[in-house]
């Protein structure tokens, strides 16, 4: 990898066997998280590792996925550029209000939004979401706000979903209830 470490973090799965570690690097005109993700589901053990490519401005520019989930081979490569997104180069239309990918395996991808969030106040964004098993990418409309004692309150549109995130000053999830913890 290129780039300047800037800081590193291990989760632990707290709903499932499974860890991942990541990586940030500054570049000369952006940012790149590199990571490996490996888990057991209702599929089995998976083994994921992900490069993903971030501008200036904490949106993400591509995202590069390889591995195996369940006994199948992965190699995905999602792309924003002027023409809006692709997944393996097939342009995908519906996901053109995204700034950035989610990656359900992974706490990691939550970086991006969290280092636009303001200091006081509330970010609303839309990500390319990515699923296993399929895989499957869909967009997903996300709400990050500020609150009281560190925490940063998330929602998700589509499912419904909400929690509260302790988040690091690099803008990594230390906690993500239920699901992930950083080992600090």
């Amino acid at each position: 990898m290129n780039g300047e470490t800037v800081a590193t973090i291990h989760w632990r799965a707290l709903d499932r066997d499974g860890e991942d570690k990541c990586r940030l690097a500054r570049l000369d005109l952006g940012w790149m998280l590199v990571g490996h993700a490996r888990f057991r589901d209702a599929t089995g053990w998976s083994a994921l590792d992900y490069v993903i490519r971030v501008g200036a401005d904490w949106c993400t520019t591509s995202a590069d996925i390889t591995g195996d989930y369940g006994g199948e081979a992965v190699a995905l490569r999602l792309a924003r550029g002027e023409d809006g997104w692709t997944v393996n180069e097939e342009p995908r239309p519906d996901l053109a209000e995204a700034e950035d990918v989610d990656m359900a395996f992974t706490p990691a991808t939550n970086l991006m939004p969290l280092n636009r969030v303001p200091e006081v106040g509330r970010l609303e964004t839309t990500s390319a979401w990515l699923r296993f098993p399929g895989p499957q990418v869909t967009p997903l409309t996300q709400a990050y706000t500020r609150e009281r004692g560190g925490l940063v309150r998330y929602e998700a549109e589509e499912t419904g979903f909400e929690t509260h995130l302790s988040v690091d000053t690099h803008g990594f999830v230390t906690r993500y209830p239920g699901l992930w913890e950083a080992d600090v």
